[in-house]
């Protein structure tokens, strides 16, 4: 069953899965690109992993997320005598990665206030997603996120965003994939692009197209 979650509900992964474990809820910067519960806390998915935004960037990389984000300090004096180099430890091949996340923006993804999947968006998804997910030993789970513009109320929007989500996981289910697939509507709380309100409406509609978008994210084990 997809599953609806919103941004201003508190979202509880603990339990989701058997390979859960209780971690520590990391607060969120005003303008973290991770997703938020409506505590400011980062969400995680079922396996403690932070759910990153489609605009998310190394630099917006956060500790308890993304690993240590500094090198250690330097000791201020070294110790009078060097002590033997240990003898180095064959080193050990990390598992590879299948993480990936792919963005359909503008109305090539849906018509103004639709949540009807277009067949541009359908051709995408089956090159550069389902494409990717084929080559991956094992796809642990699939983070669906829906987004919408601003115009229009919070709520209308709310349900909007996740009818995308919806509409996109539903088109990944209906073409084979067997993976966990989790849907997010964010309604019109990460917008991309500012646009002016003195705008002509059609043309405020076209400037915010880059705003109503879905974006798929993965995460799994390579071959």
């Amino acid at each position: 069953m997809l599953k609806h979650l919103a941004l201003t509900l508190t979202i509880g992964l603990g339990t989701a899965s058997a390979l859960a474990q209780t971690v520590t809820d990391i607060k969120a910067n005003p303008s973290s690109a991770y997703l938020q519960d409506g505590r400011g806390v980062i969400a995680r998915n079922p396996f403690g992993l932070c759910w990153r935004t489609g605009t998310w960037t190394p630099a917006d990389a956060v500790a308890g997320c993304d690993g240590e984000l500094a090198p250690p300090v330097a000791k201020p004096t070294a110790p009078a005598v060097a002590a033997p180099a240990p003898v180095a430890a064959a080193p050990v091949a990390a598992p590879k990665r299948c993480d990936f996340a792919v963005t359909l923006s503008n109305d090539q993804t849906f018509a103004f206030n639709k949540a009807v999947l277009s067949n541009a968006a359908k051709a995408r998804i089956d090159s550069e997603v389902l494409g990717k997910l084929g080559s991956c030993a094992k796809v642990d789970i699939v983070m669906v996120t829906g987004h919408t513009d601003r115009l229009g109320s919070h709520p209308y929007n709310q349900k909007l965003s996740e009818k995308r989500a919806d509409a996109v996981a539903g088109y990944l289910k209906s073409k084979g994939v067997k993976a966990e697939i989790d849907t997010l509507g964010a309604g019109k709380t990460q917008s991309i692009k500012a646009c002016d309100d003195k705008l002509p409406r059609k043309q405020l509609i076209e400037c915010l197209a880059p705003n109503r978008r879905v974006v798929i994210e993965a995460r799994g084990l390579a071959q």
